[in-house]
């Protein structure tokens, strides 16, 4: 799959295209829209499935150093005014203010990252590590292609901030919505 392909396919999920034509007048730093939206889309494009099924939330990653809680909730509240007629659940993070939560919330050390993509890199599995950008070029991060996504097969990102525990629960759900998926087992999980 060419990343033309690939961007071609993602817009196949109306609320894909709803982010990625509405985001990019925010001005959000290092913004992307990452992971389950686009490698689910694609798998829902592979399976013959509605291009929104099974898709939980949309993810939207931005890069800003301004890490106080404030300064993210008014971005969350001001990306949520532009998206709030979609139909679904919006997640916007500051990836610059993550690493200020992130153990508490899964119990695994995460250190401070210094852009959006150094985020997307640590995503569980490697088929998850994708991205497309949201400065209004819409370009592909993919930093180990697409074979995993488009094969349909989920494995461990050996460079992620792993959690066998987190894995195995998200690789389950996504099995149980696309039994087409290979799931490779964690070590020891």
């Amino acid at each position: 799959m060419t990343e033309a392909d690939f961007i071609a396919c993602i817009r196949q999920n109306p609320i894909n295209a709803a982010i990625l034509d509405g985001v990019p007048d925010l001005g959000l730093p290092d913004a992307w829209l990452v992971s389950g939206s686009l490698f689910q889309t694609v798998w829902n494009h592979l399976t013959g499935r509605a291009p929104d099924h099974g898709i939980k939330d949309y993810d939207i990653f931005y890069f800003d150093p301004d890490t106080s809680y404030e300064a993210e909730d008014a971005q969350i509240r001001r990306v949520g005014q532009v998206l709030a007629d979609l139909d679904a659940e919006i997640e916007l993070r500051n990836q610059a203010r993550v690493h200020l939560w992130y153990e508490d919330h899964f119990g695994v050390d995460y250190p401070p990252l210094r852009s959006s993509c150094e985020g997307i890199d640590r995503f569980l599995a490697v088929a998850c590590k994708v991205g497309v950008s949201l400065d209004g070029k819409e370009r592909l991060y993919a930093p180990d292609g697409l074979d995993d996504l488009t094969g349909m097969r989920v494995r461990p990102n050996p460079s992620g901030n792993f959690s066998a525990e987190h894995y195995t629960s998200k690789s389950a759900r996504w099995h149980a919505m696309w039994p087409e998926v290979h799931v490779v087992p964690a070590a020891g999980g």
